[in-house]
């Protein structure tokens, strides 16, 4: 009898890891992890490594601030006017993590080329295009191709880690693969200004980011197996298949009001974060007198101070919730820093610093919630549209149109002289009314905190609960 019951036991345990999943291991869970933080890491390098380069860019290469606007909102231009990026969410809902990430890398790729061809490329800086100078037409053609990419791969990475991490430490997750990523725009910010000032040439910073894909292209291909393995595991594991999507899914997803409360919250709270890190460095020289080759220190501490930040504030939702308060507050703090900004009299550097940290904290606060909380009202076979839907009103709004409207707000109200340097004019801004706009736009992103709180308690969605339930 006592035979027979350690064979039913034995069995028993021998079934249990049967049904086991590679993602129960924590360490292949992890690895996956890793990987596509990594890839990331590189993205966010080469979406950022032209904003500390605005005053040489305006000096070497002759760009206005207008120019440079264009430049900057290209990024967009692509996901918005072509739907490249709901496309996308379709394609990886329709055909996996693996097809949808290589294909965003190579992207990526591709589009860090086109552009470093144009910054490097002397001949084509009085060579007008459509209107428009070509050296800016070709380098915001290729941003535009890169942002596919990386947009894609965005949300790429997000639907992979809610796969891999259901049941587990999602936020937490979640928030170590934005806090990685968050490196690569710390690198460009900190390091941008000095390699171009090293090398004389704005165009060396853009060489090191596309090396840089290559490197994450080819990481990708590991996670690749990975995930070829973990479809294996879960066959094994006779799991029950997921239903397939539909293109009628979509509509079920815009009739979900707590979706429209988070996609606004997402559009105007980034666009309050990412345009102003896109001027922050010339924000600096020109309220902050910190030196031109200097000028991505003080913006750099945002992404260092949102790396251990928004890893604690996932942790913390995974294991207490709260996560619609959390959204709420962090939106509070982008509202203060940037109404102290707007402030034409404190303009000494350590004000920046101490600005810039707080800015951090909000800055961790909102996607350390946010991007975890869209799985408890969306099922997992409309996850990647869902988040292609969010990003598309990202691009729309923060990634498009806020970097134009600051680019042609500074050089129709706010130009107030010129400055030399080394021999070399460029205008002299004053930044008041661009501070003023990144002040109201986190006015709009509280409000919608607010709705999506309201909506959640009565919904009963879960954003206030914790996470992690194994």
């Amino acid at each position: 009898l006592i035979h027979s019951r350690g064979i039913r036991v034995g069995l028993r345990a021998m079934v249990d890891d049967i049904k086991r999943t590679l993602r129960d291991s924590k360490a292949a869970r992890w690895t996956a992890l890793l990987i596509v933080s990594f890839s990331m890491l590189c993205g966010y390098y080469v979406a950022d490594i032209m904003s500390p380069l605005k005053p040489m860019i305006e000096q070497q290469l002759g760009w206005s601030s207008s120019e440079y606007g264009f430049f900057t909102g290209a990024y967009a231009w692509f996901n918005v006017f072509l739907a490249m990026l709901i496309f996308g969410g379709v394609i990886l809902d329709k055909k996996g993590p693996r097809f949808a990430g290589v294909l965003g890398c190579v992207l990526m790729v591709v589009g860090c080329g086109a552009k470093y061809f144009a910054i490097s490329t002397d001949s084509l800086r009085d060579v007008m295009m459509l209107g428009t100078k070509a050296q800016v037409l070709i380098a915001s053609v290729g941003f535009a191709i890169f942002g596919v990419g990386i947009e894609i791969c965005g949300i790429t990475a997000t639907k992979i880690i809610a796969r891999w991490f259901k049941g587990y430490e999602i936020a937490l997750a979640m928030g170590l693969q934005v806090s990685t990523a968050r490196i690569g725009t710390a690198l460009a910010l900190g390091l941008g200004g000095p390699i171009a000032a090293a090398l004389h040439s704005v165009a060396a910073p853009v060489l090191v980011g596309l090396l840089m894909l290559a490197v994450g292209l080819i990481a990708f291909f590991f996670y690749v197996v990975m995930d070829r393995k973990l479809d294996a595991s879960e066959t094994a594991a006779e799991a029950e298949p997921e239903e397939p999507f539909r293109l009628a899914d979509i509509g079920q997803i815009l009739r979900i009001r707590g979706f429209w409360y988070i996609a606004m919250l997402c559009a105007l709270f980034y666009s309050a974060v990412f345009p102003f890190l896109k001027y922050a460095p010339d924000l600096m020289v020109q309220k902050f007198d910190v030196r031109d080759d200097l000028a991505g220190v003080i913006p750099s501490i945002l992404p260092f101070a949102t790396i251990p930040l928004t890893v604690i504030f996932g942790g913390f939702y995974d294991r207490k919730g709260k996560g619609a308060t959390i959204m709420a507050l962090g939106s509070l703090l982008l509202v203060v820093v940037h109404l102290t900004f707007t402030i034409p009299m404190l303009s000494h550097w350590v004000i920046a610093v101490v600005a810039t940290v707080v800015l951090g904290f909000g800055f961790s606060l909102v996607p350390s919630a946010m991007w975890p909380s869209v799985p408890k009202f969306i099922p997992q076979r409309q996850l990647g549209t869902a988040y292609a839907l969010i990003f598309y009103m990202q691009n729309l709004v923060a990634l498009m149109g806020v970097p134009y409207l600051i680019g042609w707000v500074l050089d129709r109200f706010c130009v107030i002289g010129t400055r030399d340097v080394e021999g070399v004019s460029s205008p002299a801004y004053d930044y008041t009314w661009p501070m003023a706009v990144f002040s109201a736009l986190g006015v709009l992103a509280v409000v919608f905190a607010l709705l999506l709180k309201a909506e959640d308690k009565k919904m009963g969605y879960g954003l206030e609960l914790p996470c992690h339930n194994k």
